[in-house]
C-alpha cells in the first residue's frame, strides 16, 4: 500500500504541484495510501460475490483489458486516427462495456471483444466523420 501512494504521490501531486515540500509530498503520499487500502478493501468486498479468486480478477480485467487494447491496434497499426479521436472513442467504448456489464446478461468474457472493437472503430469513424486532428493526418500523409 505504501508503495502504490509513494508512487501515485510523485506521479500524480508532484506532476500538478512540483513546487510542494517534501513534508506536503508525505502527507499527500499517506492520503493515497488510505486510498488505495479503500481500493483494495472494495475489491476484497466484491470478491467475495463470485466463486473464486480467479475469477474475480478476470471478470474485473474483462471490463477494461479490451478498451486497452483498442487504444494500442489504434496507436500502432492506424496511424491515420489522431489522439482526440482515439480519446473520445475509448471513452465511449469503456462506457458501453460498463452498460454491458451493469444491464445485460452477457458473459464477461465478451467484453475485450465488445471493448477493443467499439474502441478501433469508434476511433475511425470520429476520425474521419468529425475531422479531429486534422495536423495529425497531414503529419502521416
Amino acid at each position: 500500500m505504501n508503495a502504490l501512494g509513494t508512487s501515485s504521490s510523485i506521479d500524480f501531486y508532484r506532476h500538478f504541484r512540483p513546487e510542494a515540500s517534501d513534508d506536503k509530498c508525505l502527507v499527500v503520499a499517506r492520503y493515497f495510501t488510505a486510498f488505495w487500502g479503500l481500493i483494495a478493501i472494495c475489491f476484497a468486498l466484491y470478491a467475495h460475490l463470485v466463486e473464486n479468486l480467479i475469477q474475480a480478477v478476470n471478470i474485473i480485467g474483462s471490463i477494461f483489458y479490451g478498451v486497452m487494447l483498442g487504444l494500442f491496434i489504434v496507436a500502432f497499426f492506424i496511424k491515420r486516427v489522431g489522439g482526440t479521436a482515439v480519446f473520445w472513442s475509448a471513452l465511449i467504448a469503456q462506457a458501453l462495456v460498463f452498460y454491458l456489464f451493469f444491464n445485460q446478461s452477457i458473459s464477461y468474457v465478451w467484453y475485450p471483444l465488445v471493448g477493443c472493437a467499439a474502441c478501433v472503430i469508434l476511433g475511425l469513424f470520429l476520425q474521419k466523420f468529425l475531422r479531429l486532428d486534422q495536423n495529425v493526418i497531414k503529419d502521416y500523409a
